[in-house]
């Protein structure tokens, strides 16, 4: 980096203008900074909150050297940046995150060889390249299974499940059209969980509160935090997080997504930013995964992390923003966070609320109370 610690009053550039840039953004302005958004889309959620904006597209090399121009330090949202521009920017010295984060998490085959060398417990896999190889994968991994994509998927877009051997045809189709996949084995989980971290440049690790997810359609629904686990699988999960942060070199906000089948863990897959499964920190702790990040990668020390002690985060889609805002009435125990986006259409993510409390038990009461009246 061109100096130790970025202080206010400088310029952070944020690759991606959706709503964690947004997020991010808020938080730098509330610091000091200034900000310069790289997003195609005119009047993007990140930009509304911003000092400036190059509308061009991600792998735009004219345009990153614009933000490179702009910026004294450059971030991302996303994992899905052109390599190609993040080592440009690393060469610069303003990129304190890497490159190597992006060529891990952005490529699933090269997240599961990680875990595997680090010694991770992970699902059976294999990778496909083609077609024909599905069916000798499919006898190595087993069925039930599910073929995604190595590159591009989220929120369930890019795979397929295999629930017996007749589908192996329709996701031999799938694989033709999308290319390299893997196939990974169906696990029988009793929770999903996520860990979301800090690791400052000087290696520093603080870790928020384990969160339990549910989610409908493949989409993240409701996350609720503390986590119902035992203490033996909260420490594997924690110490999982910090072998993954400590053996790649992470920088910035990091989020880990597993499945808990008993007393066991097995890591599914990486987010090198701010994570959804993370909005509950800006109320429900004293800082953020957002101020975090923002603090590590300008090169300050971390906050220590405390909790309030309960907090559920609830997405908001295009299905249920009217619902929900018909019976405001019923909100005001809620944090409302909406992201800006023009168009709101099914299955898209248009906000957030956050119910925050003490006591986890006295919170999913009252949310279930909630719920009723806006589904009546």
């Amino acid at each position: 980096m061109r100096q130790n610690k970025i202080f206010p009053g400088s310029t952070i550039g944020i690759i991606g203008g959706g709503q964690l840039g947004r997020m991010m953004a808020t938080v730098a302005k509330h610091m000091g900074y200034r900000i310069v958004v790289l997003d195609p889309t005119p009047d993007c959620p990140a930009a509304q909150v911003s000092d400036d904006h190059i509308i061009a597209d991600y792998a735009n090399i004219n345009a990153i050297q614009q933000l490179i121009e702009k910026s004294d330090v450059i971030t991302y949202e996303f994992e899905n940046v052109d390599l190609e521009a993040a080592r440009l920017i690393e060469e610069q010295g303003i990129l304190p995150q890497g490159s190597e984060l992006l060529r891990i998490t952005k490529d699933r085959e090269n997240e599961k060889n990680v875990m595997v060398k680090s010694g991770l417990p992970v699902p059976r896999f294999a990778i496909i390249t083609e077609p024909s190889q599905l069916k000798a994968a499919a006898r190595k991994v087993g069925i039930p299974s599910v073929v995604k994509t190595c590159t591009g998927g989220y929120d369930g877009k890019g795979q397929w499940k295999i629930s017996t051997e007749d589908d192996i045809d329709a996701a031999s189709q799938f694989i033709e059209k999308n290319g390299r996949c893997i196939l990974e084995g169906w696990v029988p989980f009793d929770k999903e969980v996520s860990v979301v971290f800090t690791r400052a440049t000087t290696g520093e690790i603080t870790v928020f509160p384990l969160v339990e997810n549910e989610h409908k359609d493949h989409i993240l629904h409701k996350s609720t935090a503390p986590a119902n686990v035992s203490e033996a699988v909260l420490e594997k999960a924690y110490d999982a997080a910090i072998k993954i942060a400590e053996t790649i070199g992470v920088v910035g906000t990091f989020a880990i997504e597993m499945f808990v089948c008993g007393e066991e863990i097995y890591i599914n897959e990486m987010a090198p930013r701010p994570h959804n499964s993370g909005h509950y920190t800006i109320e429900a702790c004293n800082v953020s995964q957002f101020e975090q990040h923002i603090r590590a990668i300008c090169g300050f020390p971390l906050v220590p992390i405390e909790f309030h002690g309960a907090a559920v985060m609830i997405n908001l889609l295009g299905d249920d923003i009217d619902r929900y805002f018909e019976q405001i009435d019923t909100l005001q125990h809620a944090h409302i966070h909406l992201y800006g986006k023009k168009e709101s259409k099914p299955k898209r993510k248009m906000g957030h609320l956050t119910f925050v409390g003490q006591d986890i038990d006295e919170l999913n009461q009252l949310i279930n109370e909630v719920s009723k009246k806006i589904n009546q």
